[in-house]
Parts: C-alpha cells; structure tokens; sequence
C-alpha cells in the first residue's frame, strides 16, 4: 500500500502517520512530556530556525528510537565521491562520454553508494556553495545500510532500471522519466532490480524550488500539485548484525553502526520531506512564431545563488514537444554560455545530436565553449520544409546547468574509460555557405 500511496504538492505542510498506529502524531503540539504510543519527537531541520516563513523548512518525526542511538562515526574506504577539483588539469574542451558501464553482480558488486562516481563539479561543502554531478552505477541492492547526505540536497535521475527508495518518511518508486529529490540530512535506503544507472546533481547550500514563472502567469512548467511525497511508514525491526548508517559529511563516507532499522518512523509532519515528480508532467512552453525561447523556458527546478536571477543549479528538461517557428532554424542554435552545461539522455535520440550522444552518457560545455548542432544536423534543419512537427518524440534529454566553473574528475577524464574523443569531429564537417554576392 506504502508504494501507491503519495501525497501531493510542492513544499507543502503534510501530516502523515502510519495505519498501523492510529492517533501516533501529538495533537496540538510538537514536543508533548510523554509521545503517543511511547515514541520520541525529534526535528529535522532543513533550514535555519530564524529563516522567513516562505524558506523555512523542518518536519518533526515520531520514531521508535532516536537517531542520535548509534556507534561512533569512523572513515568508510567505499565509494569513489570526491570534492577535490584539482586531482587532473582543467579541461576547457568540449568533452562527451559513452554510455558509463554498469558491472554485472558477479564481476563486481555494487550498491547505489559502493556506485556513486563524481564526474564534476565546483565549490566547497564546508563553505556551503557548490555543486557536484555524480553518476550512479550499480547492481545490487543497499542491504542494512543507509545513507545521508551532511553536504546538500541529492536529485536523483534513473535512467535504467527502477529504485525503490526506503526514507525516513516513507517509501518511493521512482523509474526512468522520473525524477527524485533526496533533501540534506535524510536518511534513505535504495534497492534496485537489476543493472542500474542514473546521474544525481548534488547542491550544497540551497534547497531546490520551483522557478518563479513570471510574464507565463499563474500556471505552467512543472505544476507544484505534481509533486508526490511518500506516506509515512515504518519498520521496527532489530539488526543484531549491525545496520551501518553512512553519512556524506565534507565529501567523504563515514559509517556508524547501530542495532535497528533508522526506518522507524511511525509518524511525521511538516514541510522538509524527500519528493518525487515525472518528467511527462512537464506543462511545455514554446514559441508559436519564429525564433527560440531561452532554454531556461524548460527548467523543472533550480537552486537559486545569491545573485538574484542567476542559479546555483537549474534542472532543465527537453520533452517531447510541437516545433511550429517560422523561417527559423529550429535545432538548439550554436551558443556560447557564461553558464556551464552538463547534459545526460534518458531514452531516445538528442536531437542535435542523434549520433553519439546516447542514453547513459553525457556531454560536459563548460564556461564559455562554443557548442550548437553537429554538421549533419544543421544541413538537414537548413534545408527542411518548416511545417508543424513533433520534436522529440520518444525522447528526454536533460541539463544539468550552473553558474560556477565546473571541474571534471580523474575518474570523468581517464579512470572510468568513457570519454570520447573523438567528440570535436562532428563539428569538423562544418563547411562555409558564405556568398557575397548572394544576400
């Protein structure tokens, strides 16, 4: 039942409570003398106490033990995250990766944090600004151990194979079209149903929000009721072997061990929760006269920086859609970006890119790298009868875009063995139409 069942809304206040134990959230109050059914009040705070009403966030869990009951924390030597920026040379080219290799279980075993590989990124998590891109490879499934992230928020994108991630506040599905968000300091668990891959953007020092929509109106883009957030559900189950919880905590692993399930929330309520959304929501909005929109006209969430207008993160999407400009080159246009553009393809074909880019892989434009529509593509589109067509179809790309200068990775530029590079060869046939004598 715990899997079919969502509530619904963005950074909504909800209130949610086990069936099993009817009557398990205080009434009236946050921190009664004595908890219904003998639980403890703890509060998880996603922001500062004296934060303004519209960014304050908490919830107050109703759990059969404290979080605070565990061995102490010591180094965990698993995983392959890092925040360190400087391990190769700075890399301005433009760079793409084939799909990244998923082990099978016998040649290696791998659970969603044994998997966890940072690509790039930039920032500091002790300063608390910065972004990091991970990729997600694994077979097997979290077994007693769990994970929480001391740095940021983690948004989580599946591209194959489904998760069935177990949170503090509940249970959740999320599959390839869908999207998760796993907010600072929330401690999940992720089993998986096969060979698994997905990419995770990680935002230190801001919460993710909806973009304001301006001149668009009240409505359109990612429409907040489309947002599901899990009930709550619990388990109140002894682990003599040991449960190891696992914090990310200044860019490392640290594991502690415990003797129960942390899923032993039996109620909770407020407006910090984990939440999930699927990208075929997404309400489109478009030119319906010539030229383009800003791509910007496609982001799903962002995180906002201190500057007003400009994003720590923008997740931005490319759904299937109608294209009906007039007299105008319909492909993304060739760009230079004062932004840097990580991009990822769920299923189909990117379509300024229909070789090469390919579902789990990924292309890096940084700061201020020229990059647009390969040769074949811009030919094709120069040519083309400009009727009304579907555009995507079948497809969804994504963007992972940042105001800061991202750094790639040892693993991104030589362990991992992905790159391609031969990448700067489909701009090669670019050819000059230029005619003075022709306007």
């Amino acid at each position: 039942w715990f899997i079919s069942q969502y509530m619904s809304g963005f950074g909504n206040e909800h209130v949610s409570e086990d069936p099993r134990c009817p009557g398990a959230l205080p009434e009236g109050q946050n921190n009664p003398q004595v908890c219904p059914y003998g639980l403890y009040a703890e509060q998880l705070s996603g922001s500062a106490f004296t934060c303004p009403r519209p960014t304050n966030k908490r919830s107050w869990l109703y759990r059969i033990l404290p979080s605070v009951c565990h061995k102490p924390f010591k180094p965990l030597e698993d995983g392959h995250l890092t925040h360190n920026w400087d391990e190769v040379e700075p890399d301005p080219n433009q760079l793409r990766w084939k799909p990244f290799e998923i082990p099978t279980a016998p040649q290696k075993k791998l659970d969603f944090v044994s998997g966890l590989h940072t690509l790039c990124g930039a920032g500091e998590p002790r300063g608390r600004n910065g972004i990091a891109v991970h990729i997600f490879i694994c077979n097997s499934s979290m077994l007693d151990r769990c994970l929480y992230n001391s740095d940021g928020d983690f948004l989580i994108v599946p591209q194959q194979g489904k998760l069935l991630i177990t949170t503090e506040f509940g249970k959740m599905l999320v599959e390839p079209n869908e999207i998760c968000v796993i907010q600072q300091g929330m401690r999940f668990s992720v089993e998986v149903f096969g060979e698994t891959r997905g990419y995770v953007l990680e935002v230190y020092g801001a919460h993710f929000e909806l973009p304001d929509l301006g001149p668009i109106g009240a409505n359109g883009l990612a429409n907040p009721r489309d947002f599901l957030v899990p009930v709550a559900w619990y388990e109140d189950r002894q682990v003599p072997g040991g449960y190891t919880v696992i914090s990310k905590y200044q860019g490392k692993l640290f594991a502690a061990q415990q003797d129960f399930s942390p899923f032993n929330v039996v109620a909770w309520h407020g407006n910090y929760t984990p939440y999930k959304y699927h990208l075929e929501k997404f309400m489109v909005i478009n030119s319906v006269a010539f030229d383009h929109a800003d791509p910007s006209i496609f982001t799903v969430l962002t995180a906002k920086s201190t500057r007003p207008g400009v994003a720590l993160a923008d997740f931005v999407i490319f759904p299937p859609r109608w294209g009906v400009a007039n007299n105008t080159f319909r492909p993304p246009y060739y760009h230079r970006n004062c932004m840097s553009e990580f991009m990822g393809l769920i299923k189909g074909h990117y379509e300024a890119k229909e070789e090469g880019f390919q579902p789990g892989g990924a292309s890096l434009h940084s700061m201020m790298t020229p990059h647009g529509p390969d040769a074949d593509c811009f030919e094709k589109a120069s040519k083309a009868k400009l009727e009304p067509e579907r555009v995507a179809e079948g497809t969804m790309a994504f963007m992972f875009e940042t105001s800061l200068s991202l750094a790639v990775t040892k693993w991104g530029l030589q362990t991992s063995n992905r790159l391609d590079k031969n990448y700067y060869k489909c701009w090669e046939p670019l050819r000059s139409h230029f005619n003075p004598k022709c306007k």
